[in-house]
C-alpha cells in the first residue's frame, strides 16, 4: 500500500546548497544565503497550500559556528531581517513560528526577535513551522540524558529533549525528510525524530527549490510503502 500526503503529518528540510548556488554565479555566499530566504518564503506558502501540518527547516547548525565569522555574522543579521519582515504575515496565515536549538550563543536583539516572533503567532493554528537554529540533535539528545533518571519513559525523554531545544512541545516524528543540494546525510538533524522517516534527496540547490520540487517530494513521499518494520499484508 503506498502513502497518501494526506496522512503526512510532518515535513522536515536541510536548505543545502546555498553558498554553492553563489560561487556558481561568481558572487559572495552571503548573495546565496539571502536567495535562501527567498526561497525559504515561497517553500512554506505552498507547504501551507498543500496542507502540510508541520514543517521543520534546518536553518543553522550547531557545526555553523565554525565557519567563517563574517558569513555567521551575515547569516545572523539575515535572521533577524527575516523574522523582521515575516512575522506579521505569518500571524495573518494563520501559521505559528517556532525557532528551536540553543539560544544562548545568538545575539541578543535575535533572542528578543525570536521570543517576540513566537509570541505573535502563537495561535497560530493553519500550520506550525519551525527553524532549527544553533541546533544539534545529539546535543539535545545528551542534555535530555542528563535531565532524566535510568527509569524515565520515552515521553519523559522526549520533554527533556524539547526543553533543551527551547519547544513548547516535543517535536513530533518526522514522515518525510528532504535534502536539496545532492548530499545524502542527515547532519544531525532531527535524529531521534526521523527514526522510521522516509528520505528524498534531490540534487537541486536550496534556491532554486521551489513550488514545484516540493511537489515533486510529496508526491515521491505519495508512492512509498511504509511498514514501520512489519510485513505487508500481501507478503503475510
Amino acid at each position: 500500500m503506498t502513502q497518501s500526503t494526506s496522512q503526512l503529518g510532518h515535513v522536515a528540510i536541510i536548505m543545502d546548497g546555498n553558498g554553492r548556488w553563489a560561487q556558481a554565479r561568481g558572487w559572495p555566499r552571503t548573495v546565496g544565503h539571502r536567495a535562501g530566504g527567498v526561497a525559504l518564503r515561497r517553500v512554506i506558502a505552498h507547504a501551507a497550500e498543500r496542507h502540510v501540518p508541520e514543517l521543520t527547516l534546518y536553518a543553522f547548525s550547531s557545526d555553523n559556528w565554525r565557519r567563517p565569522a563574517p558569513e555567521v555574522t551575515g547569516l545572523m543579521s539575515l535572521f533577524d531581517r527575516t523574522l523582521t519582515r515575516e512575522t506579521a504575515r505569518l500571524a495573518a496565515e494563520g501559521i505559528r513560528l517556532l525557532v528551536v536549538g540553543r539560544r544562548d550563543r545568538l545575539p541578543r536583539s535575535l533572542r528578543a526577535r525570536i521570543t517576540a516572533a513566537e509570541q505573535r503567532t502563537e495561535s497560530g493554528t493553519r500550520m506550525v513551522v519551525r527553524l532549527a537554529v544553533d541546533y544539534s540533535a545529539r546535543a539535545a539528545a545528551l542534555q535530555a540524558a542528563r535531565a532524566v533518571s535510568d527509569t524515565a519513559d520515552e515521553p519523559a525523554f522526549r520533554s527533556a529533549m524539547a526543553a533543551a531545544l527551547h519547544s513548547p512541545t516535543p517535536i513530533p516524528d518526522v514522515d518525510l525528510v528532504i535534502r536539496t543540494g545532492g548530499e545524502q546525510r542527515l547532519s544531525d538533524f532531527l535524529l531521534l525524530e526521523s527514526a522510521y522517516a522516509e528520505l528524498y534527496f534531490t540534487t537541486t540547490l536550496w534556491p532554486d527549490f521551489d513550488a514545484g520540487e516540493l511537489d515533486a517530494a510529496l508526491d515521491a513521499f505519495a508512492a512509498r510503502n511504509r511498514r514501520f518494520g512489519a510485513l505487508t499484508r500481501a507478503a503475510g
